[in-house]
């Protein structure tokens, strides 16, 4: 979608560069967001309503990514195809973010429960959002038209060229960027009341713990903290150039910065390789694919220190740390047996 904005008098050779940016960024972020897509719908633990809507977040991002990869721009009919459906689902992605914040508001800040009640008016919200965004969008353009939407522009010369550019550089900045940056001021003030109020949290609680409990404390909210920073900051990075690039195109109709437009599509196209990362990648989903394929990097150190010791095997002093040999203590129980401790004990510590 933004490939399409960030052409636009620039040379065939310069869209071509741009157009490789496009794909190659677009890929990685269809991979990303299609994984947590997948972890979703293989992993029964993970279908948990906090997850859910990441997992409509990722929907939204792998087909935005997958409508930037196949669209042409240099077409008619597929620019049109691809202007569309990567503007409706680009803003489905970003509206998505904001009931995660919304969410995450409600239960630690308001202490209310009912967040999965309000499923179906997430939905109503956000995909009815990007369908009147995406209809607006399509105020003033057709196939004789195509403005800055696409790199040709049949007939339009002069004036009225630089007209159709304005008109729809305004309408796609009202249709997008005012609602994306409503969204990233929305999600930071959001978070930044969830952070104060865990840091209220942590104080009270540190305050009456013994200091074991609140040096836990502490280290997991500090874990919380700094992932929770970097929500916002996913949108900002993603579409700074892009809305710079925007208001160049309004001070300068007719001159475009190649460099500029190089982050501009870059950096948007990884939106959704960002948001699978923050979002998806927790804990719950790296200790699903652990149990499941044996992929704890701490397994195969585990056997190493076992079969050195079954075996009477010599090894140098000081080859294994005495830490390393109490924390990978070896029996002869099964491997299923062991693997069923350490379920429990994850049910134990962490009821998620």
């Amino acid at each position: 979608m933004t490939m399409t904005m960030a052409t636009g008098n620039l040379a065939a050779h310069d869209r071509q560069i741009l157009q490789a940016v496009n794909g190659g960024a677009s890929s990685l972020s269809f991979v990303g967001s299609g994984f947590i897509v997948l972890c979703y719908l293989l992993f029964k633990e993970l279908r948990k309503f906090s997850f859910k809507l990441v997992f409509y977040l990722a929907l939204s991002d792998m087909l935005c990514s997958f409508f930037s990869i196949i669209g042409d721009p240099s077409q008619g009919f597929f620019c049109y195809a691809q202007g569309y459906t990567t503007h409706f689902f680009c803003v489905a992605s970003f509206l998505w973010t904001t009931t995660i914040a919304f969410t995450l508001h409600r239960t630690v800040v308001r202490h209310k429960t009912d967040v999965e009640d309000l499923e179906s008016m997430f939905h109503l919200y956000v995909w009815g959002t990007s369908l009147v965004m995406t209809v607006i969008r399509s105020i003033g353009n057709d196939h004789g038209h195509l403005g800055v939407w696409c790199w040709e522009q049949r007939g339009q010369t002069g004036k009225a060229s630089t007209e159709g550019i304005l008109l729809a550089g305004v309408v796609h900045f009202i249709t997008f960027y005012v609602p994306l940056w409503g969204a990233i001021l929305f999600n930071g003030f959001t978070y930044f009341q969830v952070i104060r109020m865990l840091n209220n949290a942590t104080r009270m609680a540190v305050g009456m713990s013994e200091r074991g409990y609140q040096l836990d404390a502490r280290a997991d909210n500090m874990k919380a903290l700094n992932r929770w920073g970097y929500y916002p900051l996913i949108l900002i990075g993603s579409w700074a150039f892009g809305t710079i690039n925007r208001v160049h195109d309004f001070i300068e109709p007719g001159h475009k910065i190649f460099w500029l437009s190089v982050l501009d599509v870059g950096m948007a196209a990884l939106m959704g390789l960002f948001n699978s990362i923050a979002y998806g990648l927790n804990s719950s989903v790296r200790r699903a694919i652990y149990e499941r394929l044996d992929l704890d990097p701490l397994f195969w150190v585990q056997q190493a220190v076992c079969t050195a010791a079954l075996t009477g095997l010599q090894l140098p002093d000081g080859f294994w740390p005495e830490k390393l040999r109490r924390w990978f203590p070896c029996s002869s129980k099964s491997r299923g047996q062991q693997q069923e401790s350490e379920l429990v004990s994850l049910k134990i510590q962490d009821p998620q």
